[in-house]
């Protein structure tokens, strides 16, 4: 008989045994999609595209995903159907991800259509999930909740880009397209163990909203200023991270690392990730929005490292970097739309962030890119300085949160 017929309030550790259930998911989920990331510039460019193609599609691809989640957003807040919208963004997966080893050589087209349609399907879950979770964490507390299953995401994240780079490397004899295409369609594993998971979850947690208590007020706090100032911080923030696959292109092309190399690279940034995530989640509930700016400050000069030398120690600190502000970005900017926004309307507040979030990353990904095929200087110099802006504004937003 499942707990929550027996108990009317759940106790703090089936928070845990949930967040972890769920983090598990994301596990499983990121060895999909982030291994994808892994080989995605490499690969496009290798069919045929551009830096500024790149950086377009990419970009692109979270506009139109971004686009959606305030759509989707609200459905789920309308509807409560938390569950049934984060099992078909998951499904898309599936689908999507094994598709990229049927794209033929000069095929970039095609492959930049997989990869928009798998963003549509973050659209679909990213909410309700992120929703789902935040019921938990008011019991743990919204930083570690989320730092955690950053942490076990990341572990996922980390995986998967192993696990291709040991198929790359004993695939050996062949094109380098079609070592690609086997670890795409290998991928098609984890994402099927996603689903299998996620219906763990349901199973045994199937009203997880009855982990939060009922709020008196049911107060928008969209137009507040304390998150008004946060978004614009998050938008300068998005703008200027430049994206893994310029920075692996980059590398390809300098020539320093066998192109085997690249998802292991990427497999280290996103194990620096996962305990930047669950170091600065616990500096979120003990000093609150100032944490980002800390988080910021460290990770902002990370364009200059891996831009600015033609060397393997900075592309590594500069990767290092990334990663740190990657863990910030996926744990600590989530847990401050659960301590900002109101049980009722949570979907929303996480559909606004990503909405400002993926357009500032759009029209960052694609300036950025066309400025690396153009003036890498100025790339860095961008990059750099709208880190270098989201620092006020953070800061306004924690002292609007202490008034």
């Amino acid at each position: 008989m499942l707990y929550f017929e027996q108990m009317k309030r759940p106790r703090p550790s089936h928070a845990l045994q949930f967040i972890l259930l769920m983090g598990l998911v994301s596990l499983l989920s990121d060895m999909t999609h982030e291994g994808a990331r892994s080989l995605v510039g490499p690969f496009l460019s290798m069919t045929g595209a551009s830096a500024a193609n790149i950086g377009f599609v990419l970009g692109l691809g979270e506009l139109l995903g971004t686009s959606l989640i305030l759509l989707t957003a609200y459905i789920a807040d309308q509807t409560k159907q938390y569950w049934l919208m984060t099992f078909m963004g998951y499904a898309i997966n599936l689908i999507v991800i094994p598709s990229l080893a049927l794209v033929p050589e000069n095929g970039w087209i095609f492959a930049c259509g997989l990869l928009l349609i798998e963003r549509i399907g973050r659209a679909i879950r990213k909410p309700s999930k992120s929703t789902l979770v935040s019921f938990a964490s008011k019991e743990m507390g919204e930083g570690k909740s989320f730092a955690i299953l950053e942490f076990v995401d990341q572990i996922g994240a980390f995986l998967g880009p192993v696990l291709l780079f040991v198929v790359l490397w004993f695939k050996g004899e062949g094109t380098h397209l079609e070592a690609y295409h086997l670890a795409f369609f290998i991928l098609g594993i984890p994402a099927l163990l996603t689903l299998l998971v996620l219906w763990v979850a349901f199973k045994n947690f199937p009203h997880p909203e009855q982990f939060e208590k009922e709020e008196v007020t049911q107060d928008h706090l969209l137009l507040k200023k304390d998150f008004t100032f946060y978004l614009i911080a998050v938008a300068l923030f998005a703008f200027g991270f430049i994206d893994f696959p310029i920075i692996s292109m980059h590398f390809l092309k300098l020539n320093l690392i066998p192109f085997s190399w690249i998802p292991l690279l990427y497999a280290c940034a996103m194990l620096v990730d996962a305990f930047a995530a669950l170091i600065f989640g616990v500096g979120f509930d003990r000093f609150g929005l100032r944490i980002l700016i800390v988080s910021t400050f460290i990770s902002m000069p990370f364009a200059f490292f891996a831009f600015g030398f033609n060397s393997i120690y900075a592309l590594i600190l500069g990767v290092i970097l990334w990663g740190i502000g990657m863990g910030a970005q996926e744990s600590i900017l989530k847990a401050a739309v659960a301590k900002l926004m109101p049980k009722a309307h949570r979907s929303m507040g996480f559909g606004l962030f990503e909405l400002v979030f993926g357009v500032a990353w759009f029209m960052g990904s694609w300036f950025l890119g066309y400025l690396y095929d153009t003036q890498i200087e100025w790339m860095i110099a961008v990059s750099v300085g709208a880190q270098l802006l989201a620092l006020p504004f953070f800061y306004f937003a924690y002292q609007k949160t202490i008034k």
